[in-house]
């Protein structure tokens, strides 16, 4: 099949629309490099939006009816977001799920010391990622640090104008030789990704007596960088112990080429799925027929583990609660609304890279500037830990999309031998739903840098929105 540049469909009009959602969309990924930062952003948008947060309606013994909005959040990490629909519930929700987590660097629990004059912070790589690209790039630290006192320290150095930043250094290219016979998957340990972030040491009182002098010199750079974190902070060292450190590119998303047709940033994946669904979610009408929900996540990249990731019962308790206080819960219409309940699991899609060509089925490839993306299943090889929709669903969708005029393609993740990659969509299928994975074509998936089409990420939320208003199986 021909597939048309969705650039060449747009009017004058929806051009300028194009780049005012890809501008709200490029200060979300600034201001979110982390799950919880990407929380804090959402929250403060649905409650503007008129969203009321679930558990104070619990608390407060109140009911729920048509048109309400609730969210509620997860350790900090994870979010769903429902609009009450006209239909009861246990006829199915229309439901949205992205993921909010990106590859990056974990400071790890014990991570400051000392070696050769260089302070180190000590990682753990997260996600899947190519080593060798995050040596020698400019890195900013965020995250959290609970000291035992249960006081939190919010920590975000290295995206302001006068933040240092932070790097991994690489052996030059002068000694490099025996490195560069290495494969590329051991050019770069991931023990050797630790992070330099000092080279001053101390400064010891003279007044000290000799042996006090001779103490102070010892790891004098280190003492350095716990002297700045006691003094900016109030952070001592073994309050590392009970810290979430996230290392990430320091710097804002760019737009990209001549035309300023791409998008170059940090996280995109996934985060260009969640921030669509969440202005999807925005743009309903006051009333729809079947409740619409969003949940984004955290964990998707390790495998959507733990109590924030998606199999945990975070999300399927929200909607107990949901329909606890709409009069309507009993665990047979918790299974029947989960069960009737229409999704599009939205994460991002490989684009063809024509540098790469021969990774590629060219006919069964997203292209950026070509639409969403639709994938039928992912997985890998025989498409093992793959959702596999069914034709009748995509049917359904298609129906949808041509109806409302939305621009998209289908695509696989890559030739049929070369690997895959997963999304939360099995997951939310054991619940026996309809699930189809669907996003946006990304270029340079999970390096430091990725980029995306304008194009693409606004037919996305478009997408959101008639599936949202439209799904009904």
């Amino acid at each position: 099949m021909e597939q048309k540049n969705t650039w060449e469909t747009y009017n004058a009009k929806q051009l300028k629309e194009v780049d005012v959602f890809a501008r709200e969309y490029m200060d979300f990924l600034d201001n979110g490099k982390t799950e919880r930062e990407c929380i804090d952003q959402i929250v403060n948008t649905v409650e503007a939006a008129g969203y009321q947060e679930l558990e104070a309606l619990i608390k407060d013994g109140k009911k729920l009816k048509t048109g309400d909005k609730v969210y509620s959040v997860w350790m900090n990490k994870s979010i769903v977001f429902f609009q009450i629909g006209q239909e009861k519930m246990e006829n199915g929700m229309n439901i949205l799920g992205a993921h909010i987590d990106s590859p990056r660097l974990d400071v790890k629990q014990n991570p400051l010391y000392e070696d050769g004059g260089f302070a180190y912070l000590d990682t753990h790589y997260y996600g899947g990622v190519k080593k060798y690209q995050w040596v020698t790039i400019p890195l900013s630290i965020h995250g959290v640090v609970v000291k035992k006192d249960g006081s939190t320290v919010e920590i975000n150095v290295g995206e302001n104008e006068d933040d240092p930043v932070f790097f991994v250094s690489d052996l030059l290219i002068h000694l490099a030789y025996e490195q560069l016979e290495k494969k590329a998957n051991k050019v770069i340990e991931g023990e050797a990704l630790d992070i330099i972030v000092g080279n001053k040491p101390l400064v010891v009182d003279k007044k000290k007596t000799e042996d006090e002098e001779k103490s102070a010199q010892k790891d004098a750079v280190k003492k350095g960088i716990l002297d700045i974190l006691e003094k900016n902070y109030g952070i001592a060292e073994e309050d590392f112990v009970s810290a979430e450190l996230e290392v990430v590119p320091a710097g804002k998303a760019k737009e990209a080429g001549f035309d300023r047709s791409m998008i170059l940033s940090y996280g995109q994946d996934d985060r260009v799925c969640a921030f669509s669904s969440m202005k999807a979610m925005l743009e309903l009408p006051a009333k729809t027929k079947r409740t619409a929900c969003c949940i984004l996540v955290d964990k998707e990249e390790i495998g959507s583990v733990g109590a924030t990731g998606m199999q945990s019962k975070f999300f399927e308790n929200a909607v107990a609660e949901v329909m606890n206080l709409l009069g309507e819960y009993s665990d047979l219409n918790l299974r029947r609304c989960l069960a009737h309940s229409c999704m599009l699991s939205s994460d991002v899609s490989s684009a063809y890279d024509p540098t790469y060509a021969s990774s590629f089925d060219k006919k069964n490839v997203a292209y950026l500037g070509g639409g969403m993306v639709f994938n039928k299943f992912t997985g890998r090889g025989g498409k093992s830990g793959s959702n596999d929709a069914n034709a009748e669903y995509l049917g359904h969708i298609r129906a949808i999309f041509e109806k409302e005029k939305v621009n998209f393609q289908t695509a696989e993740l890559g030739k049929v031998d070369l690997g895959g990659g997963g999304t939360i969509a099995y997951i939310l299928a054991l619940y026996g739903m309809n699930v189809i994975d669907s996003g946006v074509a990304v270029l340079n998936m999970h390096a430091p840098w990725e980029a995306t089409s304008k194009a693409d990420v606004y037919e996305a939320k478009r997408g959101y929105v008639a599936f949202l208003e439209n799904a009904n199986m």
